[in-house]
């Protein structure tokens, strides 16, 4: 199955969280937070303003991203977890 964003809206595959934090403590999954950094699997064609103007988006597929810690909505498709935002959600594009 295929999913095509609308409006501004963006599909996000998560990164993995960090299993041990920075001196060494093994976390368990519970103890894990949230990633807010994602990549970007698929956007939406933008979305149209008052004066009738399509705003297009700022984000691509393949760019890392930065999310706001909680919002979007939850997906599963073929087994794999995605999360659907706005691009309001989008915080930042993150480079290496």
């Amino acid at each position: 199955m295929t999913i095509k964003p609308l409006f501004d809206q963006i599909l996000i595959k998560a990164t993995e969280a960090e299993e041990k934090t920075k001196s060494g403590i093994i976390l368990a999954e519970s103890a894990k937070e949230k990633p807010q950094v994602a990549e970007v699997i698929a956007v939406g064609d933008g979305k149209y303003n008052d004066n009738g103007e399509l705003v297009p988006m700022v984000v691509k597929v393949g760019d890392k991203v930065l999310t706001r810690k909680y919002g979007g909505t939850d997906v599963k498709v073929d087994g794999e977890e995605y999360t659907l935002i706005g691009q309001e959600d989008v915080l930042a594009i993150v480079t290496d």
